[in-house]
């Protein structure tokens, strides 16, 4: 969702006739789109906005900009904190931002504009995307589950479904300009629909999604165990469009802490909503985030969670330790236990989980798949990477004229988080 909304930012910027400039040492503008979610993403942003302090000494002209969820969270503080900020703005007035530049160019003052709520969609804004094939699209904003330890409903707002034939006609305006591959996003997509009158749920928008034609990949996320169904997994495995890849995060095995966390569901829901997919989409992958440290859980609550971790092979997991954000629930809690513990139990879950991921990917060596190239490897400039449908990405040799299109890769090799190919001529 972050990413969605900058492309919207960078959209409004170019509108306005502004250039992207690879080197921050030429900019007149720079913004931060902030997440808030871990403080290790505050504490990223005050090390950035601490590098520029001398920048904008030297270049007065210069003009900062905070937007995103942590600007909604901290407000004027962030104006009081750093004087080299020029601009703070919310997540419900991106479309605002042209303006706030303006009045600050203009007046010479320093601006923040921060709303509750968002009354503008801002799906209509233009967009300046990384890829001219692959699409973010929004379906809804904001979330209505306020798990313990979460900052998003306070920053993002409540639970608001776009209407489903916006989101359609979005989708094949995508599709005429050159999108072959859309990832429809949500704080919990499965939830999709639940507060329009007589509009369809997300499984039903997944069908007609799939019935675009010229829509060769359609991927979502992210899901929430507590609204996953067999509905959403049915039109998955019916359809050639919809990719078999399934974010589901987990966040831990243990029912007490599920509890204390608010998610809605127990351990054993999980594990027969991971079977049903194994059981219907033999090929699926499963991806999940999990969370140790929370402050309540103990050896035998995280023993639990590896429990998890074993049972359902997950294919990668993004694995962090809890982060106390204020104004939550979870900041209530006793902690009664160490930093050193909580790293402990980190390290042994990141070693068990590397170990099934690289399992997984070894039993896909000597086996063929569609891949999505995307753009040149991150490991090897020399080399190309893509995805397959399940969201396995794949680094192989081949021209750049390759970018964008979908071709078919041998995998000769494997890493625990990659795999290595060779293009099939």
């Amino acid at each position: 969702m972050n990413k969605y909304d900058s492309e919207r930012i960078a959209g409004l910027l170019c509108k306005y006739k502004a250039q992207y400039e690879e080197n921050t040492q030429n900019a007149d503008v720079i913004v931060f789109n902030t997440c808030t979610v871990r403080e290790s993403a505050d504490d990223r942003l005050f090390g950035q906005l601490g590098n520029l302090r001398g920048v904008k000494e030297e270049k007065p002209d210069l003009i900062i900009a905070v937007g995103g969820c942590l600007a909604q969270s901290y407000g004027e503080k962030l104006l009081l904190k750093f004087p080299q900020i020029d601009i703070v703005f919310g997540t419900h007035n991106i479309e605002r931002f042209p303006y706030l530049l303006k009045s600050r160019i203009l007046t010479g003052n320093r601006v923040i504009e921060l709303k509750n709520e968002s009354t503008y969609d801002i799906s209509c804004l233009p967009s300046s995307r990384e890829k001219s094939f692959s699409a973010w699209v929004s379906i809804m904003h904001g979330c209505n589950n306020f798990c313990s330890y979460c900052i998003v409903p306070y920053v993002r707002g409540r639970q608001s479904s776009r209407p489903s034939s916006q989101i359609i006609k979005e989708v094949k305006n995508l599709v005429s300009s050159g999108v072959i591959e859309i990832t429809l996003l949500g704080q919990n997509v499965n939830s999709y629909g639940k507060d329009l009158a007589d509009d369809l749920n997300f499984p039903k928008l997944l069908k007609s999604l799939s019935e675009i034609s010229g829509l060769k990949r359609i991927r979502f996320i992210t899901s929430h165990p507590k609204d996953f169904n067999s509905e959403t997994i049915k039109v998955v495995a019916e359809s050639e469009r919809l990719c078999n890849h399934f974010h589901l995060p987990l966040q831990a095995g243990s029912n007490k802490v599920l509890k204390d966390m608010n998610r809605g569901y127990k351990k054993d829901k999980y594990l027969r909503l991971t079977e049903e997919i194994y059981n219907m989409i033999p090929d699926a992958s499963i991806t999940t985030d999990i969370m140790v440290g929370f402050p309540t859980e103990t050896e035998k609550d995280f023993l639990e969670t590896l429990d998890v971790v074993e049972k359902v092979k997950f294919d990668n997991a993004f694995t962090f330790i809890y982060s106390p954000r204020p104004g939550t629930k979870a900041i209530k809690f006793n902690n009664n236990f160490s930093h050193k513990e909580k790293m402990n139990r980190f390290k042994r879950l990141v070693e068990k989980q590397t170990s099934i991921s690289q399992m997984k990917n070894d039993r896909l060596i000597g086996k063929s798949f569609n891949v999505l190239v995307e753009d040149f490897s991150k490991k090897d400039k020399e080399m190309l990477m893509g995805r397959t449908k399940t969201n396995k990405i794949v680094n192989f040799n081949g021209d750049s004229n390759l970018i964008g299109r979908i071709v078919y890769v041998d995998i000769i090799s494997a890493k625990a988080h990659y795999l290595i190919g060779k293009l099939k001529l």
